[in-house]
């Protein structure tokens, strides 16, 4: 029965897994959508985010099932909590993916980016991609180090966000109050999805120690 448990325990984390790289090709090609104006890709990463929601659902039902079966106590119950709350925290960033493919959508024929925030959000766009990547590999191996580690790129990730404040902010702003009320958006949705990374290294590195750590 316990080797049986712990097969199922191991497919529900290999399904979190699953789910992170989901999100991660969300993401790029959300991304890519609001870089270049293709309505196409926008409309599939809006039509895919209920596969995302869905992908979600059944892994709960999954894990709570497990949880009802076994009664599980001590390190094994800790996984089973820990699993759930990571698949919120990767559904709310399929969540900020769908977000900005919807505004890529929404201010179609025209490139939603000006010209000066294209770098910046091409950038945000990378880092984004890069965290989600870190953080999915993080769930597979429980390595702790390189769950603290998420820390730094979510670092990176708020320069970025401060630096496309700045272009805002500045008296050359030529955009209007639209524009840059969808930048800022943009912005929010990018930080927020390296915000539930950063929180997903920080659920593995529980599980593994029983301790939470905090920022240095």
């Amino acid at each position: 029965m316990r080797d049986l448990f712990h097969e199922e325990l191991e497919q529900i984390n290999l399904n979190l897994v699953a789910l992170g790289e989901q999100i991660k090709v969300a993401l790029d090609s959300a991304t890519h959508a609001l870089l270049t104006a293709d309505l196409a890709l926008a409309e599939k990463v809006i039509a895919d985010d209920s596969l995302v929601d869905n992908t979600q659902h059944q892994l709960d039902a999954q894990t709570i099932d497990l949880m009802a079966r076994q009664q599980p106590v001590a390190s094994d119950l800790r996984a089973l909590v820990t699993s759930l709350r990571m698949s919120a925290d990767l559904e709310r960033m399929g969540d900020m993916a769908h977000h900005i493919a919807k505004l890529a959508r929404m201010r179609y024929p025209a490139t939603a980016v000006p010209p000066e925030l294209l770098l910046t959000i091409q950038e945000m766009g990378r880092v984004a991609s890069k965290i989600c990547e870190k953080a999915t590999g993080i769930i597979k191996s429980r390595d702790t180090e390189a769950a603290k580690s998420l820390e730094k790129d979510d670092d990176e990730m708020d320069i970025l966000h401060r630096k496309l404040f700045a272009t805002l902010l500045d008296e050359k702003w030529a955009h209007g109050i639209e524009t840059a009320i969808d930048m800022t958006l943009i912005g929010r949705y990018y930080e927020r999805f390296a915000d539930h990374a950063v929180s997903i290294s920080r659920r593995v590195y529980y599980l593994v120690t029983g301790q939470y750590y905090s920022e240095e």
